[in-house]
């Protein structure tokens, strides 16, 4: 059930990713060896597990979130996630959000820009279940931290995306 959890991605023997998952779903966690949960998602998103960090918890997995707003992603999340990724890197982790957009995005950003994927390899995966080109403003991020790397174009870039709206 673990591994029908929507939109269900699996990397390697130590990395998953997935949309909301049920409780009953993020309850079987331990059975696939799990040990951290991060999740990207703000909790008052639809179908977000009521005090899901005590749930987690409770099973002996470590829990974090990072709360990354949809419409208005930030380095400053983007780089919790690489410090939370680096410092449980030897742990086995399950990355969600609401649609698996946002975990999937943020570990193919952590492959390229912490551990030196190339592009085509770290967005492959990505690339199944979604693409970031039907979403601007995940495309004008993800382009701004993975092909500039430059925080102050990547804010030009939302700032004049934002005034067409």
């Amino acid at each position: 059930m673990f591994d029908q959890i929507y939109n269900f991605l699996r990397y390697s023997e130590s990395l998953s990713s997935s949309g909301m998952p049920t409780a009953e779903q993020l309850s079987e966690a331990p059975k696939h060896g799990v040990q951290v949960v991060i999740n990207l998602a703000p909790h008052d998103v639809p179908n977000a597990i009521p005090n899901e960090g005590q749930l987690v918890n409770s099973m002996g997995i470590e829990y974090i979130n990072i709360p990354i707003n949809w419409g208005t992603p930030t380095k400053d999340g983007l780089d919790k996630f690489m410090d939370a990724m680096e410092e449980h890197k030897d742990k086995v982790i399950h990355v969600h959000c609401e649609a698996n957009f946002r975990a999937s995005a943020f570990i193919a950003m952590y492959r390229i820009l912490g551990l030196g994927w190339t592009e085509d390899n770290a967005f492959e995966i990505m690339h199944k279940i979604w693409d970031e080109d039907a979403f601007p403003v995940w495309k004008l991020f993800i382009d701004g931290m993975v092909n500039q790397g430059s925080e102050k174009f990547l804010n030009i870039m939302l700032g004049l995306y934002n005034k067409r709206e």
